[in-house]
């Protein structure tokens, strides 16, 4: 298997062609199937992906792991260059996604609506566990009883004139299952790291993760470079994630560079960080 970061937050020091930005989208090369996950927030990742010889036209399965604008903000350039593959996602919120910046600034952070409304006919809601390619899995229904990321506490949903605290319920996680092992890709893990491992797992019981790839959501407030919680709370976080069943862990965009040199700290080589144009085989 391998994967290509087509978007991340930061710029590749070593190909100035590519273009970074606030956002995460992945091309996995896996059984000679082309899978996109996430399209960050603009159709840069498809510039990128030109540059690294990735042609978006051959994807076959697209995923989005949830209705927000860093991740499918590149939609309408996907849906201009691949012509029929379907984009696979969760519920639709029950409102529309909206972040409050100190207390009181409030910006949609959700998908574009007219781009959703012109290509609903690419769309596959996911209300269950479904297989989408051989041996790729999707999960709706997060469960679990780790805490949620701080950071949450910014993310609503407005209906009416009234915003409530958004519950996540549009996230999705996918797994891909290798040689009696599992790679699990997440977006933000909004719901949790530790739940969205727990929701593949309780699937795929004594299966071993070769590896678990995506953000833990451990900034408070996007872009800003501020942490949610505590370092003692992240040191935890990456205890607990020692004590899976996992053998390496890719993380980046949402992670945050300050919780991330705690991840490492605790983590070791079990842990490495991807930037724009990271490339790298499961």
């Amino acid at each position: 298997m391998r994967v290509t970061t087509l978007i991340e937050n930061r710029p590749n020091k070593n190909n100035q062609d590519l273009v970074a930005e606030w956002g995460l989208s992945l091309h996995i090369e896996f059984n000679d199937h082309n899978i996109l996950l996430d399209t960050g927030s603009s159709g840069s990742f498809a510039k990128n992906a030109e540059h690294l010889s990735i042609n978006i036209a051959s994807i076959e399965t697209a995923v989005l792991s949830h209705h927000h604008f860093d991740h499918g903000g590149g939609l309408k350039r996907f849906f201009e260059l691949n012509p029929s593959a379907k984009v696979y996602l969760g519920e639709t919120p029950d409102g529309e996604c909206f972040g409050k910046i100190f207390g009181f600034v409030k910006k949609y952070v959700g998908l574009d609506k007219g781009v959703a409304t012109a290509n609903a006919f690419r769309f596959e809601t996911v209300n269950e566990p479904l297989e989408i390619l051989p041996d790729v899995f999707v999960f709706p229904k997060i469960v679990g009883n780790h805490t949620k990321p701080h950071g949450n506490k910014h993310i609503y949903v407005k209906k009416g004139e009234s915003f409530t605290l958004d519950n996540f319920s549009h996230e999705i996680v996918m797994a891909i299952r290798e040689n009696g092992k599992l790679v699990i890709f997440t977006g933000c893990s909004h719901n949790g790291i530790l739940n969205m491992v727990d929701t593949v797992a309780r699937e795929f019981k004594g299966i071993p993760i070769k590896a678990l790839v995506g953000g833990f959501h451990l900034v408070a407030l996007p872009p800003f470079n501020f942490m949610a919680g505590s370092k003692g709370e992240v040191e935890e976080l990456a205890k607990s994630v020692l004590n899976y069943p996992i053998e390496m862990t890719y993380t980046g965009h949402c992670t945050g560079t300050k919780a991330f040199l705690i991840l490492k700290d605790v983590m070791g080589e079990r842990i490495t960080d991807i930037q724009t144009g990271s490339c790298f085989e499961i």
